[in-house]
């Protein structure tokens, strides 16, 4: 029998298991019975190999987000998004199982990580609830720089490239990607820090300030670590953006795509060996022609779908049929690499991450 010590210390994981799991209760769920949506039946990968016809994912709970989300009329590319991270989040999920049954996450630190992980997804696709954190965007070039902008800074640096005549139309057009890209960073960093304020008050309210030492040491140290990462980046991200917007884009630059310009900007002052760090450059370029690919099929989608619409407007069968043909294969191609760039992003997220760390 464990000693009351040990019953105690238990406590404050159970609690914070607790607390991070509550935003998920938000979302409807079914009376609780045999075969229900959050059973063990549904959700874990011993009992589930197979999915049910018709459904996207073999975890219920993420089936569930996937309707509900597109009942928001989300873009055809948000969608597909919100699809790959949904089915990363659905690897991480299955793989976590399967290290709870060897017993590999008895403090609950990985399984408090991956509700962490999917309440930054419930927030930065609006579907917790909060109409003020959904975030749409298209990568095409937009007028209304005011509303996809939404910061005076970036409007202004925008105008001034556009009549600069420093950039061609295809220049002007991978620009536009880079300031949506920096939009998004802080809309990432301004998701974060909300659900780890949330996190904090929560705790402090629910466990005695003895405890919260350890806890924060254990579980929160780590977030506060990304968060002055992301906000590092955020900074350097400006400073790029204002840079390129007056001078135009260097011919010798290294990389074109801002998240591969991210990654080879905190590799370069990570703790890699010149051979680990060469390796790691050529490793970004495949990435980066991955990266590419995906935005190709994206603006395919976009394409594919204003064109649906217009045929179904007519409202030929035949037309319609060839067009939502064309558009459920662009779809799924769109999804399935918007997966392998996530995997691969996040696979190369975690290598300079270590190297970091390893350095500190």
């Amino acid at each position: 029998m464990a000693s009351r010590r040990e019953r105690v210390s238990t406590l404050p994981r159970l609690q914070l298991l607790l607390l991070l799991l509550l935003p998920l209760l938000l979302v409807p769920q079914p009376i609780a019975g045999h075969g229900g949506k959050y059973s063990r039946e549904k959700n874990e990968p011993e009992m589930a190999a197979k999915r049910e016809s018709g459904e996207e994912f073999r975890m219920e709970k993420l089936n569930q987000l996937w309707e509900k989300a597109k009942r928001l009329h989300l873009s055809p590319v948000k969608l597909a998004e919100l699809h790959s991270d949904l089915k990363i989040q659905e690897r991480d999920e299955l793989n976590w199982k399967k290290l709870k049954v060897e017993g590999l996450d008895e403090d609950g630190e990985k399984e408090a990580k991956l509700v962490h992980n999917l309440n930054v997804i419930l927030a930065r696709y609006g579907l917790d609830g909060r109409k003020d954190t959904q975030m749409a965007h298209s990568n095409a070039l937009s007028e209304d720089t005011q509303e996809e902008l939404g910061d005076p800074r970036l409007e202004k640096l925008w105008h001034k490239a556009k009549i600069s005549g420093k950039f061609s139309s295809e220049e002007l057009d991978k620009l536009w990607r880079e300031f949506l890209h920096y939009k998004e960073k802080i809309h990432e960093y301004n998701v974060l820090l909300d659900t780890l304020s949330r996190a904090e008050e929560g705790y402090e309210n629910l466990i005695s300030p003895s405890d919260m030492t350890h806890i924060k040491r254990d579980t929160l140290a780590s977030k506060h670590s990304e968060l002055k990462d992301r906000l590092r980046s955020i900074n350097q991200g400006l400073d790029r953006l204002r840079k390129v917007s007056h001078q135009g884009y260097d011919s010798a630059t290294e990389f074109e795509e801002p998240r591969v310009i991210d990654l080879w900007d905190l590799a370069q002052s990570a703790n890699f060996t010149e051979k680990e760090l060469e390796s790691f450059r050529e490793e970004l370029k495949h990435f980066e022609a991955k990266i590419e690919k995906h935005n190709h099929y994206q603006k395919q989608l976009e394409i594919s779908h204003q064109k649906l619409k217009h045929v179904e407007s007519i409202g030929d069968p035949e037309h319609i049929s060839r067009n939502k043909e064309k558009y459920m294969l662009l779809e799924e191609k769109t999804k399935e690499l918007g997966y392998k760039v996530k995997k691969h992003l996040q696979d190369l997220s975690s290598r300079v991450s270590r190297a970091r760390h390893n350095e500190l």
